[in-house]
């Protein structure tokens, strides 16, 4: 059976008691957060939540984001989805990987990926500077989902020679979802 689902992303200038204020209309409306996303990008907050509920709960909070974004502040916008399909053979993937930091990181892993069909599921990164030598660092993890036809071992080595070429440090491993 397929649920339905509301998908809202929201952005504004961080300040204490976004995620509050939006939780509180989420559960007002009798709805609930199955999975979120938050963070702090420079000044702004960014959230993305999915909220499930019933089909009224969810017209009920759909049509109270306008005003509540208005209210605190925040630019919201939001998508009605269900939920997703079962993986069939596709098996899920943890990567990581640590370099200095470079242009160009994120798009050369995402090619390698798209250019094998696989899609990546999760995506997250991370600047920092290093602990003694303040050297900028680019940190990445993702999920991506691998057909169990895939042949891993390939797909390991041609990742790991594409990691060598741009100097890169990584791993690909079974996710431990």
């Amino acid at each position: 059976m397929n649920k339905d689902y509301l998908v809202i992303s929201a952005m504004g200038d961080d300040r204490t008691g976004l995620v509050e204020a939006l939780t509180q209309l989420i559960a007002e409306t009798g709805c609930s957060v199955e999975d979120s996303r938050m963070s702090v990008m420079g000044g702004d907050f960014a959230v993305m939540l999915l909220c499930e509920g019933r089909w009224n709960e969810l017209a009920k909070l759909e049509a109270a984001l306008p005003a509540a974004g208005r209210r605190i502040g925040l630019e919201i916008h939001c998508r009605r989805t269900q939920s997703r399909p079962p993986a069939g053979n596709l098996l899920p993937y943890s990567v990581e990987v640590i370099a200095i930091d470079q242009p160009g990181i994120v798009h050369n892993l995402a090619s390698f990926f798209a250019s094998r069909e696989i899609n990546i599921r999760d995506l997250a990164t991370t600047s920092y500077s290093a602990a003694h030598t303040g050297t900028p660092m680019f940190q990445v993890h993702m999920t991506v989902d691998v057909s169990a036809s895939q042949h891993i071992a390939r797909l390991r080595e041609e990742f790991m020679d594409l990691c060598d070429r741009l100097n890169l440090d990584a791993i690909i491993e079974p996710s431990k979802l």
